[in-house]
């Protein structure tokens, strides 16, 4: 009887043992794993067509007619300076000279020995006449002549290079050397630029160049100035960038007079072309080194698409391609959310809200 109690109270004590170290792992295992992290909340659109304004916004660049940076041909020490700063000169105005004694004497020389030769020529030519001397010595007299002349062209080219002209009337920039300088043909004397006419350079989406045609007219705004100017477009490059799907336009300013290199904002009117397309808030946009992705809500997961963008208006993209009109957008919260992740939508916005 007391062996059997005693076996009794041993299982029992082993059993009781199983039990507190099952409930140990059970609570060691609910310590180890991570609680449950709550979806982010994110607003959203419904992607829909949305018709695009008459006037499309683009960026441009003023571009002067002509410009110019002066450099010297030839090495050389300047002994001739006289660039005007902000003046207008006229074409051909001598702007520097570099240092041509050297080129000089050897040109005296070289015409010396010219005039020798063309003498040495009439003289055997007269005796050649009456057979005094035979063919081949004036043949020689006559090569002499020719070697000559070239040497005296060629240092008379080399000459030239040593005088620093204006190529065309206009207005001149600062100037970047001084007087008794050494220079090489990388240095820049000054720079020169027509401003009498100005071109504003721009591109557009390749989808809207049937918009572009040349002696179209353009509008143009720049920085600080509320009235618009006209443009007539003068010419379009022929091929479309690889990278961008842009076209390169060129357009002659009307009227103004705003400085070359000052941002413009042109407005094309694109009444002719009847265009409807999806558009989403500009910082909906996530940009990465190859792709731009709009973070779209499926089956209450994250999911992040390729899209490609056309025209940029005032806080807004139009998408071309990538989503489609019913996909829900996240417009706000997208940094928090992570692909195939689940997101909670908070709220369905209005696109003219965000965009104002």
């Amino acid at each position: 009887m007391f062996l059997y109690k005693r076996r009794n109270i041993s299982c029992m004590l082993v059993l009781a043992s199983v039990l507190v170290i099952s409930s140990c792992s059970n609570k060691k295992a609910e310590q180890q794993t991570p609680p449950a992290q709550p979806a982010p909340m994110v607003d959203v659109i419904i992607a829909q067509n949305t018709s695009i304004s008459n006037s499309i916004e683009v960026n441009g660049t003023v571009v002067a007619n002509e410009f110019v940076e002066l450099h010297p041909e030839t090495n050389g020490r300047v002994v001739y300076l006289q660039v005007p700063e902000g003046n207008y000169i006229n074409e051909g105005t001598v702007i520097a000279r570099i240092y041509d004694a050297d080129l000089q004497a050897q040109l005296s020389k070289a015409t010396a020995q010219l005039a020798l030769a063309k003498t040495t020529e009439q003289r055997l030519k007269k005796l050649l006449d009456v057979n005094g001397v035979n063919q081949a010595d004036y043949d020689a007299a006559v090569n002499e002549i020719t070697s000559q002349q070239s040497e005296v062209n060629r240092l008379n080219a080399l000459i030239t290079k040593t005088v620093v002209k204006a190529p065309f009337s206009g207005i001149v920039g600062l100037r970047k050397i001084s007087i008794g300088a050494y220079v090489t043909s990388a240095d820049i004397i000054t720079t020169i630029q027509q401003v009498n006419k100005l071109k504003i350079d721009f591109t557009v989406p390749s989808s809207y160049g049937s918009l572009i045609k040349k002696g179209g007219q353009i509008d143009v705004g720049f920085d600080g100035d509320k009235v618009h100017h006209k443009a007539i477009i003068v010419a379009t490059e022929p091929q479309i960038d690889a990278a961008t799907r842009n076209v390169m336009v060129r357009a002659m300013l009307q009227s103004g007079n705003p400085s070359p290199g000052t941002f413009a904002k042109v407005y094309i009117n694109a009444s002719a072309k009847n265009v409807s397309s999806i558009m989403v808030p500009a910082n909906a946009i996530i940009p990465d080194a190859r792709n731009k992705k709009l973070v779209v809500v499926k089956n209450g997961n994250a999911a992040f698409v390729n899209v490609e963008t056309g025209v940029r208006q005032a806080g807004v993209v139009e998408i071309t391609s990538g989503i489609s009109a019913g996909d829900s957008v996240v417009v706000s919260g997208v940094l928090f959310a992570r692909p195939d992740k689940p997101v909670k939508v908070k709220a369905v916005k209005q696109l003219k809200d965000i965009a104002n």
